[in-house]
């Protein structure tokens, strides 16, 4: 498939392909242990893996998709960075794996038919976002799951030490990080437990809810490393 960039980046689109992606940095090639364990926690053994769907939003290089597709299951993908997109279907083609990877931007509205996908995927792309962009985006993610379809969404904590060396920016996103692990990513979003929960409103049912926190102790300017990690059903 050919490539085709959005008309309009977002700034968060343009710093993770121009300052990232395309600098070669952060290609990931393995899948994060979170999206293994929730995909093999979650899929229906009655179901054939060819007919489970799978859509992760901000896909980066394709990495947990990768995954998903050498294990049978049927994968799309959407990124903002062209670079990134062109990594992940070159990897794809050289190993024989099929998957549907786009270039566009995830705070529009999804490219895909509603009601199609068994699992949707976030692994730290929406916390790149404001929050009413990502309360839109989680609307579109619930209009593109299947009926009883499940929401993997993984976001920075508010108690991550990066949260308090930044200054505030539009719709909640805090912008030149000077501490802690996050430096360098671009403007990030800091959620709450009660931001958490707003999110997931009418037509949702939390599952899940987890806030994972570690210190780094042999370097103090890293200090707190916060996450959470939610999964969410369409009901």
């Amino acid at each position: 498939m050919s490539l085709n960039k959005p008309d309009k980046p977002t700034d968060t689109n343009f710093n993770w392909e121009m300052h990232i992606y395309s600098q070669g940095e952060q290609l990931n090639r393995y899948p994060f242990d979170s999206v293994v364990s929730f995909i093999y926690r979650s899929f229906s053994r009655s179901k054939p893996r060819s007919e489970t769907k799978i859509l992760e939003i901000g896909c980066g290089a394709g990495n947990n998709l990768w995954f998903a597709a050498r294990e049978g299951f049927s994968v799309s993908g959407i990124d903002g960075s062209s670079s990134a997109i062109e990594f992940a279907l070159k990897r794809f083609s050289a190993e024989g794996l099929n998957g549907d990877l786009r270039v566009g931007d995830f705070n529009q509205p999804l490219p895909f038919e509603s009601d199609v996908f068994d699992f949707v995927i976030d692994r730290e792309a929406l916390t790149c976002s404001g929050f009413t962009a990502a309360r839109k985006t989680i609307a579109e993610v619930r209009r593109v799951l299947a009926p009883g379809g499940k929401f993997f969404f993984n976001c920075y904590s508010d108690r991550h030490s990066s949260a308090a060396s930044g200054h505030p920016g539009e719709d909640g996103v805090i912008v030149d990080i000077s501490q802690g692990s996050l430096v360098g990513i671009g403007p990030l979003n800091f959620y709450s437990k009660r931001q958490m929960l707003a999110m997931f409103q009418e037509g949702w049912q939390v599952q899940t809810l987890r806030h994972i926190e570690w210190t780094e102790m042999l370097n103090p300017a890293y200090d707190i490393h916060a996450e959470w990690l939610a999964i969410a059903q369409k009901i």
